[in-house]
Protein backbone atom coordinates (compact mmCIF):
# COMPACT_ATOMS: atom_id res chain seq x y z
CA UNK A 1 0.00 0.00 0.00
CA UNK A 2 1.28 3.28 -0.80
CA UNK A 3 0.88 5.84 2.53
CA UNK A 4 1.32 9.05 2.19
CA UNK A 5 1.91 10.92 5.58
CA UNK A 6 1.79 15.06 5.93
CA UNK A 7 3.54 16.34 9.23
CA UNK A 8 6.63 15.12 10.45
CA UNK A 9 5.53 15.80 13.77
CA UNK A 10 5.78 12.90 16.70
CA UNK A 11 2.72 11.38 15.64
CA UNK A 12 3.49 11.70 11.86
CA UNK A 13 6.65 10.30 12.34
CA UNK A 14 5.75 7.69 14.46
CA UNK A 15 3.27 6.25 12.53
CA UNK A 16 5.75 6.37 9.46
CA UNK A 17 8.32 4.23 11.08
CA UNK A 18 5.56 1.76 11.90
CA UNK A 19 4.10 1.53 8.50
CA UNK A 20 7.66 1.54 6.92
CA UNK A 21 8.28 -1.51 9.34
CA UNK A 22 5.44 -3.21 8.44
CA UNK A 23 6.38 -3.00 4.87
CA UNK A 24 4.42 -0.12 3.48
CA UNK A 25 5.54 2.09 0.91
CA UNK A 26 5.35 5.76 2.89
CA UNK A 27 6.07 9.00 2.17
CA UNK A 28 6.00 11.69 4.66
CA UNK A 29 5.61 15.59 3.76
CA UNK A 30 7.20 18.43 6.24
CA UNK A 31 7.84 21.97 5.62
CA UNK A 32 10.85 21.91 7.87
CA UNK A 33 13.85 19.99 6.75
CA UNK A 34 14.29 19.24 10.51
CA UNK A 35 11.67 17.50 11.43
CA UNK A 36 13.05 14.45 9.11
CA UNK A 37 15.26 13.64 12.09
CA UNK A 38 13.11 11.99 14.25
CA UNK A 39 13.10 9.25 11.40
CA UNK A 40 15.33 6.68 12.32
CA UNK A 41 18.01 6.03 9.60
CA UNK A 42 16.97 2.62 8.81
CA UNK A 43 13.57 4.31 7.57
CA UNK A 44 13.51 3.18 4.27
CA UNK A 45 10.45 5.73 2.95
CA UNK A 46 10.93 8.82 1.11
CA UNK A 47 10.52 12.38 2.44
CA UNK A 48 9.77 15.29 0.77
CA UNK A 49 10.13 18.85 2.19
CA UNK A 50 7.65 21.13 1.81
CA UNK A 51 3.36 22.47 2.40
CA UNK A 52 1.17 19.33 2.65
CA UNK A 53 -1.69 21.80 0.85
CA UNK A 54 0.58 22.79 -1.76
CA UNK A 55 -1.03 20.73 -5.36
CA UNK A 56 2.78 21.01 -6.75
CA UNK A 57 4.29 19.45 -3.37
CA UNK A 58 1.54 16.59 -3.27
CA UNK A 59 2.29 15.76 -7.33
CA UNK A 60 5.84 15.75 -6.14
CA UNK A 61 5.25 13.09 -3.07
CA UNK A 62 3.38 10.62 -5.41
CA UNK A 63 -0.23 11.88 -4.15
CA UNK A 64 -1.55 10.39 -7.78
CA UNK A 65 -0.89 7.12 -6.98
CA UNK A 66 -1.41 7.20 -3.05
CA UNK A 67 -4.04 4.84 -1.70
CA UNK A 68 -3.91 6.38 1.91
CA UNK A 69 -3.33 9.99 2.81
CA UNK A 70 -3.01 10.94 6.64
CA UNK A 71 -2.63 14.80 7.43
CA UNK A 72 -0.75 14.48 10.68
CA UNK A 73 0.13 18.07 11.16
CA UNK A 74 -0.87 19.94 14.78
CA UNK A 75 -3.38 22.01 12.63
CA UNK A 76 -7.01 21.09 12.43
CA UNK A 77 -7.82 23.27 9.17
CA UNK A 78 -4.33 22.15 7.43
CA UNK A 79 -4.95 18.74 7.96
CA UNK A 80 -8.53 18.88 6.63
CA UNK A 81 -7.68 21.09 3.61
CA UNK A 82 -4.98 18.53 2.70
CA UNK A 83 -7.31 15.60 3.36
CA UNK A 84 -9.72 17.61 1.01
CA UNK A 85 -7.24 18.25 -1.77
CA UNK A 86 -5.97 14.25 -1.22
CA UNK A 87 -9.37 13.22 -2.02
CA UNK A 88 -10.90 15.50 -3.99
CA UNK A 89 -8.23 16.50 -6.62
CA UNK A 90 -5.80 13.80 -6.72
CA UNK A 91 -8.71 11.18 -6.29
CA UNK A 92 -7.07 9.25 -3.01
CA UNK A 93 -9.05 6.69 -2.22
CA UNK A 94 -8.91 7.14 1.67
CA UNK A 95 -7.78 10.04 3.44
CA UNK A 96 -7.48 10.45 7.29
CA UNK A 97 -7.07 13.69 9.27
CA UNK A 98 -5.76 14.41 12.39
CA UNK A 99 -8.22 16.91 14.73
CA UNK A 100 -7.55 18.28 18.06
CA UNK A 101 -11.07 19.64 18.17
CA UNK A 102 -14.23 17.09 18.70
CA UNK A 103 -16.80 19.77 17.56
CA UNK A 104 -14.21 20.45 14.15
CA UNK A 105 -14.08 16.90 13.46
CA UNK A 106 -17.95 16.44 13.55
CA UNK A 107 -17.80 19.68 10.56
CA UNK A 108 -15.27 17.72 8.52
CA UNK A 109 -17.05 14.32 9.01
CA UNK A 110 -19.74 15.84 7.53
CA UNK A 111 -17.28 16.98 4.87
CA UNK A 112 -16.51 12.82 4.17
CA UNK A 113 -13.66 13.24 5.95
CA UNK A 114 -12.24 10.24 7.83
CA UNK A 115 -10.84 11.87 11.27
CA UNK A 116 -9.38 10.71 14.13
CA UNK A 117 -9.76 13.17 17.62
CA UNK A 118 -6.97 13.01 19.83
CA UNK A 119 -9.01 14.83 22.27
CA UNK A 120 -11.70 12.29 22.69
CA UNK A 121 -9.33 8.93 22.11
CA UNK A 122 -7.35 10.58 25.05
CA UNK A 123 -10.04 11.52 27.22
CA UNK A 124 -11.83 8.07 26.69
CA UNK A 125 -8.30 6.68 27.70
CA UNK A 126 -8.10 9.19 30.78
CA UNK A 127 -11.81 7.84 32.07
CA UNK A 128 -11.06 4.51 31.40
CA UNK A 129 -7.54 4.46 33.53
CA UNK A 130 -9.41 5.87 36.02
CA UNK A 131 -12.04 3.44 36.43
CA UNK A 132 -11.23 0.96 39.47
CA UNK A 133 -8.89 -1.97 37.76
CA UNK A 134 -8.02 -0.35 34.87
CA UNK A 135 -4.34 -1.14 33.45
CA UNK A 136 -3.02 1.02 30.80
CA UNK A 137 -1.09 -0.35 28.02
CA UNK A 138 1.01 0.43 25.18
CA UNK A 139 -1.61 2.33 23.18
CA UNK A 140 -4.46 1.38 24.80
CA UNK A 141 -6.64 1.46 28.44
CA UNK A 142 -8.66 -1.21 28.82
CA UNK A 143 -9.96 -3.14 32.74
CA UNK A 144 -8.54 -6.35 32.61
CA UNK A 145 -11.95 -8.29 31.58
CA UNK A 146 -13.28 -6.42 29.15
CA UNK A 147 -14.53 -7.72 26.31
CA UNK A 148 -15.45 -6.73 22.42
CA UNK A 149 -19.44 -6.19 22.45
CA UNK A 150 -22.31 -5.70 20.40
CA UNK A 151 -25.32 -4.23 22.41
CA UNK A 152 -26.29 -0.92 24.44
CA UNK A 153 -24.54 -0.95 28.26
CA UNK A 154 -26.54 -1.27 30.99
CA UNK A 155 -28.02 1.58 32.46
CA UNK A 156 -25.96 2.79 35.30
CA UNK A 157 -23.09 0.66 34.72
CA UNK A 158 -19.90 2.17 34.18
CA UNK A 159 -19.92 1.42 30.69
CA UNK A 160 -23.45 3.56 30.18
CA UNK A 161 -21.59 6.36 31.67
CA UNK A 162 -18.80 6.36 29.49
CA UNK A 163 -21.02 5.50 26.64
CA UNK A 164 -22.57 8.85 27.33
CA UNK A 165 -19.57 11.04 28.02
CA UNK A 166 -18.47 9.82 24.60
CA UNK A 167 -21.59 10.60 23.07
CA UNK A 168 -21.60 13.84 24.40
CA UNK A 169 -18.16 14.23 23.40
CA UNK A 170 -18.87 13.19 19.89
CA UNK A 171 -21.97 15.32 19.34
CA UNK A 172 -21.22 18.24 21.75
CA UNK A 173 -24.66 18.10 23.38
CA UNK A 174 -26.10 16.61 26.70
CA UNK A 175 -28.27 13.93 25.81
CA UNK A 176 -30.73 14.46 28.06
CA UNK A 177 -33.76 11.74 27.96
CA UNK A 178 -31.73 9.69 25.03
CA UNK A 179 -29.65 6.73 25.81
CA UNK A 180 -26.56 5.92 23.92
CA UNK A 181 -27.21 3.93 20.91
CA UNK A 182 -25.98 0.38 20.48
CA UNK A 183 -22.46 0.23 20.97
CA UNK A 184 -19.77 -0.30 17.94
CA UNK A 185 -17.59 -3.21 17.64
CA UNK A 186 -14.66 -2.96 19.84
CA UNK A 187 -16.80 -0.82 22.63
CA UNK A 188 -15.66 -1.66 25.81
CA UNK A 189 -18.54 -3.92 28.30
CA UNK A 190 -18.60 -3.66 31.73
CA UNK A 191 -17.41 -7.06 33.38
CA UNK A 192 -21.03 -7.01 34.92
CA UNK A 193 -22.92 -6.46 32.28
CA UNK A 194 -24.83 -8.96 30.37
CA UNK A 195 -23.75 -9.75 26.50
Amino acid sequence: MRVLIIGCGRVGARTAMELDRRGENVTIIDSDQRAFLKLPAKFGGASVRGSGTDEAVLREAGAGMTDLLMALTEGDNRNALAAQIGKHLFGIPRVVAKINDPVRAEAYRSLGLETICRTVILSDALVLSAMEGAEATDGEVLPPTAEPIQGAPTPGSRAHAIARAAAREEEGVELENREPEAARVGTVRDPGQEA
